[in-house]
């Protein structure tokens, strides 16, 4: 699909190449680092090169001096192949050394065009070209319903997922089952006495350390209806499994009901236990330890805040530092049991395994301290063949005009993301989890996001593809259907589209592939709420404009040929809106 900004890159490239043919430039250079976006400041041109500015430190030449160098064969590479419409280039080096471009019109009229032919399928990409990309998700411990930061990371995870389809990759929706281990059967003890108040006992106040949600009290009518007063009387030996399982299936039916609700879908859920009973641990640190990665030692004790795993005491250690962590870490726990380290290992080794290289872990706020050691667990136990991104998600602070919001009368201590979601929406929810980068917190505050206002980001998106829909119901009253297919619309006289501002939205929707591609690349996939919003934004300005300048309107009754340019364009902008919502996960609206 094009992307005119890689097609630039690409001339500029070509441009270079030559210098270096003719023995200006050295043969060799690394030419990875130079990018093509657009300036900050629209007067400078349509696009801008930090070309000369890479290449001057390795070439040791005056980056002015080696731009100014750059400048002509770019045009001359241009005027040779003819391409970007045959007409001439206005290239022009900038302090300190940027080379800044001018394109002519008609390549910003073909780039309308060829959005229009492509429908919502305009800024796809292949630059994944195929590759095989593990994302995994939410991954929440089923001890209970999901809050809202788990909210978070499951819009984090889905979109990115969404985004690196788009971008060309074969994507692996995974969710980890964390069933096995000390919290699980803090779930069942829980539960067992939720049981036992079903059966008619007086349980009194729950005890410290058990989970006290009321959402513990449906799960324990549902154990009593299934097992009868089976478990009354028995040791916790004998009840322990069977109530944990029954606990884990129930908390996970409600996590899945509520990812349903977000619109979040996951293509496989994999189990701690099962890989706990498969022998997967000892066979995963067994090999590790035959490569001389596991010892017995006493680390020494932390600078600063002491960690939980660290214990002044011997220990089975990996040696994570070989690996680019800080420390080593323990594997096993003092009791003798596999710390969650070991089992996560196990559980990345397994992903690799299923043939998956590429791995992107989408954890809360309260994980950022386990990045390093699992990055280089990725690494030993795939000797390097694996990469893994993680994302931290940080809090999502609840308000309500203004006032924190913090306790849920469900959960107990925290307000879960069912609430939140049947409060405000799942597009409305979706929407803002994507406004900050998800390494920043995110404030919430329920009236703001509800408001009809260009202060609330989602309504200012959905605002702008409603206000297209609405322009082209308004034309189907002037023109016949066939008129106003985006195919016909793609053969309209688009090289009547000369106004500044109409310029300079076409030139915002031909960034759009570009966004999908350095979103990807980067795993970022808040970068698409944040272009929406700049051509929403663009869009509503255009709008005002031709309300104030009756020649700029979109429909003018007096020339229908100008009036099927300007729908071409409104019919562009609702097209790139939809295919952005599509990716985060958010219908777009036709009325408002």
């Amino acid at each position: 699909m094009t992307n005119i900004f890689r097609d630039v890159r690409g001339l500029i490239l070509a441009a270079i190449g030559d210098l270096v043919a003719h023995g200006v430039l050295p043969p060799g250079l690394d030419l990875s680092r130079v990018a093509v976006e657009p300036p900050r400041d629209p007067a400078h041109g349509d696009v801008a090169t930090n070309a000369a500015l890479v290449l001057a430190g390795i070439v040791k030449q005056n980056p002015m001096a080696l731009a100014e160098r750059i400048a002509p064969a770019i045009a001359a590479r241009q005027l040779r192949s003819g391409d970007f419409h045959g007409g001439g280039l206005g290239v022009v080096a900038a302090r300190p050394g940027f080379l800044n471009i001018r394109l002519p019109a008609a390549v910003w009229h073909a780039q309308l065009r060829a959005l229009l032919r492509a429908g919502t399928g305009y800024g796809d990409t292949d630059i994944g070209a195929g590759a095989r990309v593990n994302v995994e998700y939410v991954s929440a411990n089923p001890t209970g319903p999901m809050h809202v930061g788990h909210g978070r990371g499951a819009v984090v995870g889905d979109a990115l997922a969404a985004l690196l389809a788009k971008a060309g990759f074969q994507v692996h929706r995974e969710y980890y089952i964390n069933d096995a281990g000390a919290q699980v059967d803090i779930l069942a003890r829980s539960l067992f006495l939720r049981y036992r108040e079903a059966l008619g006992e007086d349980v009194g106040t729950i005890p410290e350390g058990l989970y006290p949600g009321e959402y513990l009290i449906e799960t324990g009518q549902a154990l009593a209806a299934r097992d009868g007063d089976k478990w009354l009387g028995a040791s916790e030996v004998e009840w322990l499994g069977s109530v944990r399982d029954f606990a884990v299936a129930q908390m996970m039916a409600l996590i899945r009901a509520d990812l349903d609700r977000l619109g979040v879908r996951h293509d496989w859920f994999a189990s701690e236990r099962r890989l706990v009973e498969a022998g997967a641990i000892e066979e995963c640190l067994a090999a590790l330890d035959e490569r001389g990665l596991i010892y017995t030692g006493i680390l020494a004790p932390p600078k600063g805040k002491t960690p939980d795993d660290w214990e002044p005491r011997p220990q089975t250690l990996f040696r994570a530092t070989r690996f680019g962590d800080d420390v080593d870490r323990p594997l096993k726990k003092s009791d003798g049991s596999w710390t969650y380290f070991a089992a996560d290992i196990a559980y990345h080794r397994d992903k690799f395994r299923r043939g998956f290289a590429n791995l992107i872990d989408v954890w809360g706020a309260d994980h950022g301290g386990y990045v390093k050691r699992m990055q280089a667990a990725v690494r030993a136990v795939t000797d390097g063949a694996a990469t893994l991104d993680v994302k931290i998600c940080q809090l999502v602070n609840l308000f309500d005009r203004g006032k924190p919001v913090r306790m849920s009368k469900r959960a107990g201590t925290f307000v879960t993301l069912r609430e939140v979601v049947d409060e405000v929406g799942k597009d409305v929810f979706r929407f803002m989890m994507l406004t900050r980068r998800n390494d920043q917190a995110l404030d919430f505050d329920f009236a703001k996001v509800t408001e009809q206002s260009k202060e609330n980001p989602v309504f200012y998106v959905q605002y702008a593809h409603a206000r297209a829909a609405s322009v082209m119901r308004h034309a189907a009253e002037v023109f016949a259907p066939e008129e106003l297919s985006d195919q016909a619309l793609a053969g309209a006289a688009l090289d009547l589209l000369t106004d500044p501002a109409e310029l300079a939205l076409i030139r915002q929707l031909a960034q759009w592939p570009r966004i999908v591609e350095g979103a990807a690349e980067a795993h970022e996939p808040h970068r698409l709420a944040f272009y929406l919003q700049e051509v929403a934004a663009q869009f509503h300005m255009l709008w005002n404009k031709g309300r104030d300048e009756a020649t700029l309107r979109f429909i003018l009754a007096s020339d229908p040929i100008l009036t099927r340019a300007r729908l071409a364009l409104v019919r562009g902008v609702a097209l790139v809106i939809a295919s952005g919502l599509a990716v985060i996960g958010v219908t777009p609206v036709e009325e408002m």
